[in-house]
């Protein structure tokens, strides 16, 4: 019997690459959301002390640079930032010191661990810059019967205005066939985005899974018997320790 098929998901990320001009041939509603406006708090102190008093108060401490300007370090509210940065390619609305100022996340930094949000590098953007950033391929439908959808690009580079930077990228596989493959130049992009990954790029490819073969199957079936011989062999030695510690003694 023929089975379901499934989906091999990407994992989301992000790069910023390059900044353009400005192109105001072409004015858009902004696209942003409202819970991307933070208060900045210009700060003066730096390295790896101040920056750990800044995260214990539960701030994120971030630099602004870009289009010229001196970096500017400042601090952010820690929940806020690690709310918005939930999805890609965020623009960050920042009121710093009762000025507004647009600023692309493009870099975060975080504790490998704890996976903490240790510092932000933002740049500066304006309304109706072009940016190039690397936007996450989503893979919705499935596949025709019994076939299997494998994704081979997690992101593509689109070029888009900083403030319309699309979320994603719905690439649609329903009822594809086997030999299917979908490259860059075939997807679909959200409006106002301008494709700049290479167009033959392989984005996704449908193909069945091959049965078993016999020397597959007798490789599985040592491997299951090699496992249960070292199990038992585990028990024998535990009940032999046991005998022999004075608990079992007594």
């Amino acid at each position: 019997m023929l089975q379901p098929a499934s989906v091999i998901d990407a994992v989301n990320g992000f790069c910023l690459f390059d900044v353009r001009a400005p192109d105001h041939s072409r004015r858009k509603k902004t696209l942003m959301a409202d819970d991307n406006k933070l208060v900045a708090e210009p700060r003066d102190t730096f390295g790896k002390g101040a920056a750990r008093k800044i995260r214990a108060a539960g701030k994120v401490p971030a630099v602004i640079y870009g289009h010229g300007t001196d970096p500017q370090h400042v601090t952010l509210p820690g929940h806020e930032v690690a709310l918005i940065l939930r999805k890609a390619n965020q623009v960050l609305d920042l009121d710093i010191s009762g000025k507004s100022q647009l600023a692309l996340v493009k870099d975060v930094q975080k504790d490998p661990v704890r996976q903490i949000i240790e510092h932000l590098d933002l740049i500066v953007v304006r309304k109706g810059e072009k940016v190039t950033v690397d936007v996450p391929v989503h893979v919705e439908g499935e596949s025709f019967s019994g076939t299997i959808v494998v994704q081979d690009a997690n992101t593509l580079s689109l070029e888009a205005e900083a403030t319309h930077i699309p979320e994603r990228i719905i690439v649609d596989v329903t009822d594809a066939e086997e030999g299917t493959r979908i490259h860059a130049g075939d997807v679909k992009l959200p409006e106002g985005s301008t494709l700049i990954s290479d167009p033959e790029l392989l984005v996704l490819s449908v193909t069945t899974p091959s049965a078993p073969t016999a020397d597959d199957l007798a490789a599985d079936e040592a491997a299951a018997e090699a496992g249960a011989e070292a199990g038992e062999e585990g028990a024998a030695e535990a009940e032999s320790d046991a005998e022999a510690s004075p608990e079992a003694a007594e």
